[in-house]
């Protein structure tokens, strides 16, 4: 979904305050394959997905590891860097045609304080992504493979239609031999 009509189903704003977080986010189109941003970055933007797929990856000893999947209606930041000015461990990498807008964190805080809707709406998102973080380190920490396969069908199960299974089996912590077991019994 577009941003504006995304915010506007969560917030109510007036015209002008709809004008200027209209104005503030850039759009962009990608092409598949695109990195958007590298591992280790100081990014200090905020991307909100109008359209396509992204995975947070990192590496570790020389292999690429997908950490999460971001798609439509989804806001990503690079939190080490915005918010502890250390680099941000995760690289994004665009897995099919997306549309994505973009406002430098420092305009969105500028906004913020002059919307307080939209200030409150910041924090919602934040808890947002503090749960989905905490369901991971969970699955990782409780769950079997198979377990953790499950879940995936059953929250976000488009993501098996749009990534490759490699990126899914990473994102699992499995290899894709135990992922294609895993299918096979289903």
């Amino acid at each position: 979904m577009e941003l504006m009509p995304y915010l506007l189903a969560q917030v109510k704003l007036t015209v002008e305050e709809y004008e200027l977080i209209d104005k503030a986010f850039a759009k962009k189109n990608y092409l598949k394959g695109k990195i958007l941003e590298q591992p280790n970055n100081h990014s200090k933007q905020l991307h909100f997905i109008e359209k396509g797929l992204l995975r947070a990856f990192y590496c570790k000893d020389d292999k690429d590891i997908t950490h999460t999947f971001f798609d439509e209606d989804n806001f990503i930041l690079a939190f080490e860097s915005v918010f502890f000015g250390r680099p941000h461990p995760y690289g994004l990498e665009i897995l099919e045609e997306t549309t994505i807008r973009t406002i430098p964190y420092s305009q969105l805080d500028v906004l913020c304080n002059t919307i307080p809707a939209f200030k409150d709406y910041r924090l919602i998102v934040s808890l947002k992504i503090i749960s989905m973080l905490a369901q991971k380190v969970y699955s990782l920490q409780f769950q079997s493979a198979k377990e953790r396969y499950n879940t995936l069908l059953e929250t976000t199960p488009r993501i098996l239609l749009r990534a490759s299974l490699g990126h899914i089996a990473s994102y699992l912590g499995i290899t894709q031999q135990t992922l294609s077991v895993i299918r096979a019994g289903k």
